[in-house]
C-alpha cells in the first residue's frame, strides 16, 4: 500500500493505525467506512462484499481495530451476514490496552422493529456484549429478548434518535465510533449532524445498473462539504479519508 496524500517523507508501507488514528482532542468522533465502485455503486448483487478485495479488507480490519463501537443498521446485519462479533486482533492489542479499550470493538445494531436473531453468534459469542439501539415503543416481546441478549440503548420512539444514541455512547467513554452503514443509516447519521469523517474505498470496477449509492436518503441542503485528508492506493483501489468540513452539530471536544 502506498500513501499519496499527504506525501510521506520516505517511500515506506504506511502504518494504518497511524494513518487512521482518531483525533486525540475529540471525546466523540464518528467515521464511516464505505466501499463504492468507480461508477458509484455501493453494492454488487445486493451486497457490498462484491466490491471488496484484500486491500479493502486490510483497511476494514484496521478501522475496526481502532474503534470503540461499530455502528450498523439492522438491514445491513441481515443482508451482509453480520453473524459474527468483532474479534480481538493481536496487532492492536497493546494500543487498545494503553487507550483503556476492551480487546475488541463492540457492535451496536440500530433497529426499531428488533427483527434480529438474538441467538446468533453476534450476540451469543461477543467478547464485548453487542449493543442494540432501539426505540421505547418497539414490540414488547422483542424488547425483552433484546435485554436478555445484551445491552440495550433506548433512543426515542418511532424512529431511533441517532444523535441521542451516539451522544450516550460517547458519554459512556465509547466515543470512537465507526459507522459501517448501510447507506440509509449513514444518511441518517449525517443528517443528525454526527458524521465527522468518511473513509471511502473506490473499487476498480464498473457496475452499471441502478445500484444504491453509499448514502441513500433525503437531499442535503446545502450539500455537506468534505475536505480530503488522506489518499492511499493498493491493487487498483483508492482509499480516501475525507473530513466533514462543517458538521451540522460539531463534535464534542475535551474541555
Amino acid at each position: 500500500m502506498r500513501q499519496l496524500i499527504p506525501r510521506p517523507n520516505r517511500d515506506v508501507e504506511p502504518d494504518l493505525a497511524v494513518v487512521y488514528a482518531y483525533p486525540g482532542h475529540a471525546r466523540r468522533w464518528v467515521r464511516a467506512n464505505m466501499v463504492s465502485s468507480a461508477d458509484g455503486a455501493a453494492q454488487a448483487e445486493g451486497k457490498s462484499a462484491g466490491l471488496s478485495g484484500e486491500a479493502d479488507k486490510k483497511v476494514f480490519r484496521a478501522l475496526r481495530g481502532l474503534a470503540d463501537v461499530i455502528l450498523v443498521g439492522a438491514t445491513t446485519v441481515r443482508t451482509e451476514g453480520y453473524r459474527q462479533p468483532a474479534v480481538p486482533r493481536e496487532q492492536y492489542a497493546r494500543a487498545r490496552a494503553a487507550a483503556g479499550q476492551p480487546p475488541a470493538a463492540t457492535i451496536a445494531v440500530v433497529s426499531a422493529s428488533l427483527d434480529l436473531d438474538f441467538d446468533a453468534p453476534l450476540y451469543r459469542e461477543a467478547v464485548v456484549p453487542t449493543i442494540t439501539i432501539t426505540v421505547g415503543d418497539a414490540p414488547p416481546d422483542r424488547l425483552e429478548a433484546a435485554h436478555a441478549a445484551g445491552e440495550v440503548l433506548i433512543a426515542g420512539t418511532g424512529r431511533a434518535d441517532l444523535a441521542f444514541a451516539i451522544d450516550r455512547l460517547a458519554e459512556s467513554g465509547r466515543g470512537r465510533i465507526l459507522c459501517e452503514g448501510g447507506p440509509h443509516l449513514l444518511a441518517a447519521v449525517a443528517h443528525a449532524g454526527r458524521l465527522d469523517e468518511l473513509c471511502l474505498a473506490l473499487s476498480p470496477q464498473l457496475i452499471g445498473g441502478h445500484a444504491m449509492r453509499v448514502i441513500d436518503g433525503r437531499l442535503f441542503e446545502p450539500p455537506l462539504p468534505l475536505a480530503l485528508h488522506t489518499l492511499l492506493v493498493e491493487d487498483g483501489f483508492l482509499f480516501t479519508r475525507h473530513l466533514v468540513a462543517n458538521p451540522r452539530a460539531g463534535h464534542a471536544t475535551d474541555s
